[in-house]
């Protein structure tokens, strides 16, 4: 088996932390906290697991955070025992290899994409009776149990396969091709945050980044809430271009006040050493960044009574955040975090369920979002070109698995 792993090793991690902003190739040294690495194949760990054999894998922006310790140890999530190894890539599709004796999902040759693999145990996984609140309501993510006793996936994308418990990986449709099938995942992310923060129709609807997540969630906007009028921040010229093609009305290439009011219809008020603010800005802020100078922005350019949803994984504290429009604006800050169950016009299912509904409906066109394929062992030189897509015009990069 090969995989690509990051270990929880304190000191590597700091300095890893450390050394790669000025050399990103000390990753691959023996020094840093992930080893790309080949052994033996494990034996399958109880009798409701199984193996699947990787056929391709997107790159995600959470994968490259881990590799390159762009998270900080004073956030919240770091105090969690989780896991003392990270198996990179879950944007995968797999087939399965081996079932355990106590396996009903699967069967060898079947086509499945990772669902909680990535996440660590659960409920599920664990085959812990009663589960918590979470697990029971299928939102697995939460679980409280997730550190109990127990046995843990082994391998992720980032490698030739990988074990996993059969609750763990979900059934990929014949229908959808190869490509269709990788983009399920971060398409999920996309789905879950609009499901549950959905724009009304006729709302003024900002997406703030158009990295893959901006852009999945412009699309999903404009297949869900076709009404809504949306407008994309967005750097980068083919960025900008494929922001249009998913469905933006209008594209702003940096954060200018006074075209956000402009664009709103609002009114833009600034004062010495303050950038302002924008009174009656957008109905609903997408935050597909969320980092310290996007939140600050988003909360400044959303309406009185309006919502910011944070989709955008920050993994670090943020410090002089001005939070009074939460309370002086009566402003809505919510989190969106990963797939789970989703709610839409009376119905409750898998957020995986709903992105195949889109897909078969027509709904969902991936065209030119997957720009960079490379084979596994160029693993290097994919992750590099990830990691500046600025730079590469890189949208979605991905690892595909010969044999």
């Amino acid at each position: 088996m090969r995989a690509i792993y990051v270990d929880k090793h304190i000191p590597r991690v700091l300095l890893t932390k450390a050394v790669t902003p000025l050399w990103p190739g000390f990753v691959w040294t023996p020094f840093s906290a992930a080893r790309a690495a080949e052994f033996p194949d494990p034996p399958l760990p109880g009798p409701r697991w199984l193996r699947v054999r990787n056929l391709a894998c997107g790159i995600c922006a959470s994968d490259l955070s881990l590799l390159f310790v762009h998270a900080d140890p004073s956030i919240a999530p770091a105090a969690l025992p989780g896991l003392s190894r990270f198996w990179l890539g879950h944007e995968t599709v797999s087939i399965v290899t081996e079932v355990g004796t106590g396996v009903t999902r699967f069967r060898p040759g079947d086509r499945v994409l990772m669902d909680t693999h990535f996440a660590g145990a659960n409920c599920e996984t664990l085959e812990l009776a009663p589960k918590c609140r979470y697990c029971a309501q299928g939102d697995y993510h939460f679980c409280v149990n997730k550190s109990e006793p127990g046995p843990r996936g082994i391998g992720g994308g980032f490698g030739d396969a990988y074990i996993t418990h059969e609750s763990a990986v979900y059934p990929a449709p014949p229908d959808l091709d190869c490509d269709q099938a990788l983009l399920v995942e971060p398409l999920s992310i996309a789905v879950h945050a609009v499901m549950r923060f959905p724009p009304q129709v006729g709302d003024k609807v900002l997406v703030i980044g158009a990295g893959i997540i901006g852009l999945l969630v412009t699309m999903v906007v404009h297949a869900l809430a076709p009404q809504a009028e949306i407008t994309v921040l967005a750097r980068h010229p083919h960025q900008q271009q494929m922001a249009e093609k998913l469905g933006a009305r209008r594209i702003l290439s940096r954060a200018e006040y006074g075209a956000v009011a402009r664009i709103t219809g609002g009114k833009h008020f600034s004062a010495p050493l303050n950038r302002g603010v924008v009174i009656g800005g957008f109905d609903l802020i997408y935050d597909c960044v969320a980092d310290p100078r996007t939140t600050n922005d988003a909360l400044r350019w959303v309406r009185a009574g309006g919502t910011v949803v944070m989709i955008g994984a920050h993994m670090a504290p943020m410090p002089r955040i001005d939070l009074t429009p939460v309370w002086y604006h009566h402003v809505n800050l919510v989190g969106s975090y990963g797939h789970g169950m989703n709610e839409w016009n009376g119905e409750r299912k898998h957020t995986y369920e709903w992105v195949f509904d889109l897909f078969r409906a027509g709904r969902l066109d991936i065209e030119g979002l997957i720009t960079h394929r490379f084979p596994l062992r160029e693993y290097k030189e994919a992750i590099r070109v990830a990691s500046a897509k600025g730079k590469h015009r890189a949208i979605k990069v991905v690892l595909e698995h010969e044999g």
